[in-house]
Parts: C-alpha cells; structure tokens; sequence
C-alpha cells in the first residue's frame, strides 16, 4: 500500500484534528531525553497514521528517521510526543529517510526489523503482509491517543446604547399689556378783563391810540408722548448631557464539565496539569 505525507493525504489536515498540528512537536523518550522533533507523518490509502518522520538531533546523528506510530504517544496538550526504548544504537541502525525516497516494501521492513522484538513470532512475507499483521508497531492504542475537551462555560459582559428618550428644547412667544406713565404739558392762554386803577381818569388826547387789527401773538404748545419698543436680553438658557455612570451585576448559571477516572485493577494514576497516558 503506497504512503503519502499528510499534507498532501489531507491539506486540511489541521481543522481535521481539531487544530491540533503533530508536525513539530518534540520526540522525548519516557525517561525525558530529547531525540528530535516531528518533521512529518506518513498515512495510508485509508489516512491511518503509519510513521513519523523524525528528524533527530545532533546527539542521533542529526538524520531523518521513520518511527512506526504504534511506538509513539502523542500529548497535543504537552506539544510532545513519547517513545519508549528507543536508543541510539536503533537511530544508527536505522535507515535514512529522505524527502525525494520511495517508501516501498523493502525499505519498511529494514525499519521495522529494528524496532521489531525477536520474540513477537512475526515472519515476514511482502506477499501477505499487511500492517494489522505487528500491532505493536502499527496499532494506534486509542486509550493512550485520545485527545478530547473539558468544557467550560463563562459569562461575557458587553454593552451596547439604546435610546430612551429625547428632550426638546424651544422658544415661543407671550404677550402681556404694558404700562408706561409719561408727564406731559400743555399750555393754554388765559385773557382776563380787570379794572383798570385808573378808570374814569380822562385820558390826553396825545396819548389817546385807536387801532385795529392784531395787537398781540402768542404761541400755544403742548407735549405729545411718543411710546416706542426695545428689545434685550433678559435670561441665557444653557443646554447640555451630563454622563452618570453606574455598574450593574447580573447572574447566570454556567456549567463546567470534570474529568471522571474510573480505574480497575492495582493501577498507579498520576494526574498532572496535561493528560496522561499509559505507555506503550
């Protein structure tokens, strides 16, 4: 069965697994040591993981390597993978991948003869065999590669503006009668007729003057009162928003979900801050 690089099997490969990106992460032996880093991964015609493509580090001989999957464990959360027994005498022994190499039956069972425990009875026909054939190689343990989720949920305050009212704010026009008191004069003539203290008296005739016509002028005047309007300022209106702050707290109900472990059996679990794994 032909081997195509992930990327290639599935270019979408990382919404595929939930974002989770095995390219990359660090290869560790279960006693800690660094052997080198996930450069790719090898799948079937069916998309099963069948090899990591491990390029090691300086301490291995800094050469691309294929490490079966059912050797590894994958911890997305730690952004490690596992690999027990693994040493630097198989990493020797190995053969090297290249990029631009045809990954064909022969080539696979060099690798697997490495990792392949004397003992397992396997007897090795490129005719028959298929990958079911050496579960411990290729046998994807779904108890120690499961990665799922713990839910939780949480409370998201926002704001947003909504408009509760308006003010308007105008100007009409009122009347009202006024009163103004403004003195005014008028002149008016008077003729009085009075005896004279000489009446009777016989008057010079070289004195004496008749005359006709105007004797006397006198202009007669009055006030005339001239009402007029003015306008002024009488009072200055000012209109503006005040801010008034105040916090509001709401409650609501929100769930988490808890990790259950059930065990059976005389089994020693330890938890850590990431899930763990039983070793293959």
């Amino acid at each position: 069965m032909p081997l195509h690089k992930l990327e290639h099997f599935d270019p979408n490969y990382r919404e595929t697994f939930g974002k989770d990106d095995v390219k990359s992460l660090d290869l560790y032996t279960e006693g800690g040591d660094r052997v080198g880093s996930v450069a790719d991964v090898l799948v079937d015609d069916d998309g099963h993981f069948r090899y990591l493509v491990i390029d090691t580090s300086s301490d291995f001989l800094g050469k691309k390597i294929l490490l079966p999957i059912g050797l590894s464990r994958i911890d997305y959360p730690a952004k490690r993978v596992y690999v027990d027994g693994l040493s630097k005498h198989q990493v020797e022994g190995l053969v090297e991948y290249r990029e631009d190499m045809v990954v064909d039956h022969d080539y696979e069972e060099n690798v697997r003869s490495v990792f392949r425990s004397p003992s397992n009875g396997v007897s090795y026909d490129r005719n028959t065999y298929n990958y079911q054939t050496e579960p411990a190689l290729y046998g994807l343990n779904e108890q120690a590669h499961q990665t799922f989720r713990l839910y939780e949920e949480r409370l998201i305050a926002s704001k947003y503006r909504i408009k509760t009212g308006e003010v308007t704010v105008g100007k009409h026009i009122e009347t009202d009668t006024a009163s103004v008191t403004v003195p005014i004069q008028k002149e008016r003539v008077v003729i009085e007729r009075v005896v004279p203290t000489e009446a009777g008296k016989v008057v010079d005739p070289n004195e004496l003057k008749f005359q006709e016509g105007e004797v006397a002028r006198i202009e007669v005047y009055e006030e005339t009162p001239e009402i007029r309007k003015e306008a002024f300022v009488r009072e200055e209106v000012r209109v503006k928003k005040v801010v008034e702050r105040e916090t509001v707290e709401t409650q609501s109900t929100i769930r988490r979900e808890e990790l259950d472990v059930d065990t059976e059996g005389n089994l020693q679990v330890q938890e850590h801050d990431t899930p763990t794994h039983e070793t293959i």
